[in-house]
């Protein structure tokens, strides 16, 4: 009689095994967890994703209903599954998406990126894809497609800046430096790696692009006093007249024109004598001609 007894009950343990597992599966399924490994599985086939974070009280809220949006899309057979982000295991996929708020819900079919900003019940996100509500809406452009290569350079940002911070939570924790400690670790740092960094793009531009040697060449006073007394033969080539000095100012030159300037003119009432009554040349009691004396004034010297 014992042995009559336990086969039903391994029977019915068997079915409800079997069930458990058959609702695990399609929860598991119909929500899958994505990851920096597998979220490109979105970009095949139709897709609705959402973006959540532990600590959320929104994302709690909104739990129920994702259930229950996979669930009765499974059901109608409506082609659609589900999935889920959390951003604080995956911080470089919040960086791709653009995710400035949680929960954040994206529709993806076949590589097009829209974001669902409609109610979050589920009979409003059900109809959004059995009506096709997604159409109109205008779908991510391609530049800030998550696959697109400026998008995976944010998400590389993204996943530096959660390195940068498990840094800054270890050297609190784990060694006991307070804030300010670990800021000044990190501005440090900073100015090193800045400083060889821009080392290294000075150089890379100085092999790239070489220095060129000056046009002109500046020459010494007193090389140009050498040439200009000739002791090079007295022969200037094509080159000699091109070194030359922009710096030198002719002192001369300058002296020169002031002095033609502040200078009266060569003749005056003075300088002039009248030449005698008689003709153009004077004589002498013994009859010799003398010529005209004429009184030269001397120029000015310049102020």
């Amino acid at each position: 009689m014992a042995r009559v007894y336990t086969v039903p009950q391994i029977l019915h343990f068997f079915l409800y095994f079997s069930f458990i597992l058959c609702c695990f599966t399609g929860f598991v399924s119909a929500n899958r967890e994505l990851d920096e490994d597998n979220w490109k599985d979105i970009l095949e086939g139709e897709w609705m994703v959402e973006f959540y974070a532990p600590w959320c009280p929104a994302c709690n809220a909104l739990s129920a209903a994702w259930r229950e949006l996979s669930t009765r899309a499974t059901r109608k057979a409506l082609g659609v599954r589900t999935a889920a982000v959390d951003v604080t295991k995956s911080p470089g996929l919040s960086g791709r998406f653009v995710v400035t708020a949680l929960p954040t819900i994206f529709h993806v079919i076949d590589g097009e990126f829209r974001q669902y900003k409609g109610p979050r019940d589920v009979e409003s996100m059900l109809g959004y894809v059995e009506e096709m509500r997604w159409k109109q809406t205008e779908p991510v452009p391609s530049w800030k497609a998550p696959h697109s290569i400026q998008m995976s350079l944010v998400a590389e940002f993204f996943k530096l800046s959660q390195a940068l911070r498990s840094v800054h939570n270890m050297l609190m924790d784990t060694y006991g430096l307070p804030t300010w400690g670990s800021y000044l670790i990190f501005a440090v740092a900073t100015i090193f790696i800045g400083a060889l960094l821009g080392l290294l793009l000075v150089c890379v531009i100085d092999l790239l692009y070489p220095p060129r040697r000056g046009d002109k060449v500046f020459v010494s006073q007193a090389e140009l006093d050498k040439r200009g007394r000739g002791d090079q033969g007295g022969k200037k080539s094509d080159e000699d007249a091109e070194l030359i000095n922009d710096d030198i100012v002719d002192d001369d030159e300058n002296a020169n024109s002031d002095a033609e300037k502040n200078s009266p003119s060569d003749t005056s009432e003075e300088e002039k004598e009248p030449a005698a009554e008689g003709g153009g040349d004077t004589k002498g009691s013994e009859g010799e001609e003398r010529p005209a004396e004429v009184r030269k004034r001397r120029p000015r010297k310049a102020d």
